[in-house]
């Protein structure tokens, strides 16, 4: 792995650190608002949905005029608005900074296109490993950063985030190279990358199907991720800060299973099989967690859904960059992040939507649905494995 491919972890590791500072407190931020349930869900789907309506544009932009402007209007423009949020004082401007933060929040896409660029097939799987590690770091020490921020207020938590941010933004201007080699020719249109794209990209060979799956697998885990938060305050009567420290558990065991767990499994698994069981325990995790209404089982149950769930998003990216053409990774990964986009923005919907606060028993069922869900989605993975089993070049 040569210097290009370090400093694009280094600025994946501040990303994640930023986003993960955020992720234990936008529930309960938007409850400070006077929001209800439902309304805190939409909190964060509009930042889903506004990354939905941009990021295929800047990874096509990123394959034409390369990843490092892109990559710096990213992450400015986390760095605006979250300072707009943390300074927020009404629910209106919470929603403008949350949609100007997706607008502008093509960063994870760039940076795995910048992967592509300086890893070969052979080794692309370690190169998304690494780089899914040092994600996983920035789970582990956002959570921690975001205690010590809370302890002056939740909005204090958004200033800390968009300072991190800042500070990705100086290497990424300062220390990051360009890595495209060859960019793509002038395309029309390139600011429409709407529905017609979208499904244009169902027929990218190989790639296409993985995008669905992604899809579903995107929506599940949404729907889990908004669903846990309330679950875990009132249903476990819990704060948060333990909160806060239950994504530092997930940060940690993250880091722990993408560096050795990784190496470990590449040894006697190959990587669609490791998908496979990956996503098997995190459905059974999900459908496991609300069966019992006791913190300690809880957490026991969120220990084996870590360990694995962190395996699924990484071996999706590698399995969808060995199989997109060199001059097409940026568009391929920039596509399958607005696919995600929309998953994001459609699962805390349907979770919000599921719960019904005059009814505790309601906030479980997000969680079963998801268990369901990704039962099928390890299903149609299964079925269709044919279409996308990568060729080593």
């Amino acid at each position: 792995m040569n210097q290009k491919f370090w400093i694009t972890a280094l600025i994946a590791f501040i990303n994640s650190l930023s986003l993960t500072i955020l992720i234990p407190i936008i529930y309960l931020y938007g409850k400070r608002f006077g929001l209800s349930d439902f309304q805190t869900s939409l909190l964060f789907s509009i930042y889903s949905v506004a990354q939905f309506l941009a990021t295929p544009v800047i990874g096509k932009l990123s394959d034409r005029f390369g990843r490092k402007p892109l990559l710096i209007i990213s992450l400015a423009g986390t760095v605006i608005a979250n300072l707009i949020a943390g300074t927020a004082t009404t629910a209106v401007v919470l929603f403008l900074a949350r949609f100007l933060d997706g607008i502008t929040g093509g960063n994870a896409s760039v940076a795995q296109a910048i992967i592509s660029d300086v890893t070969t097939s052979e080794n692309r799987a370690r190169g998304f490993g690494i780089y899914g590690a040092a994600s996983g770091l920035g789970f582990v020490l956002g959570p921690v950063t975001s205690l010590l921020a809370q302890q002056i207020s939740l909005g204090m938590a958004f200033l800390v985030s968009g300072a991190v941010a800042f500070v990705g933004l100086l290497v990424t201007i300062f220390l990051l190279p360009e890595t495209l080699q060859n960019k793509a020719d002038k395309a029309r249109n390139i600011f429409d990358l709407g529905l017609g794209n979208l499904i244009r990209g169902l027929a990218i060979p190989k790639v296409g199907i993985l995008l669905v799956i992604n899809f579903f697998i995107g929506t599940t885990f949404t729907i889990f991720t908004y669903a846990f938060q309330p679950y875990f305050i009132n249903v476990l009567d819990q704060n948060s800060q333990s909160l806060t420290l239950m994504f530092l558990v997930f940060g940690v065991l993250g880091v722990i299973m993408q560096t050795w767990g990784v190496s470990i499994l590449n040894q006697k698994f190959n990587i669609v099989n490791i998908l496979f069981f990956s996503l098997f325990i995190r459905s059974l995790s999900f459908i496991l967690m609300p069966i019992w209404e006791n913190i300690i089982y809880f957490v026991g149950v969120v220990i084996l859904f870590s360990l694995f769930n962190s395996l699924v998003q990484p071996t999706i990216n590698t399995l969808i960059s060995l199989n997109a053409k060199a001059q097409e990774q940026g568009t391929a990964l920039g596509l399958n992040a607005s696919y995600l986009s929309i998953s994001n923005g459609i699962g805390p919907i349907i979770a919000g939507t599921l719960i019904h606060q005059s009814h505790p028993i309601t906030y479980g069922y997000p969680l079963y649905l998801a268990g369901i869900l990704t039962f099928l989605v390890l299903f149609l993975a299964v079925v269709s494995r044919q279409s996308y089993v990568p060729q080593l070049k």
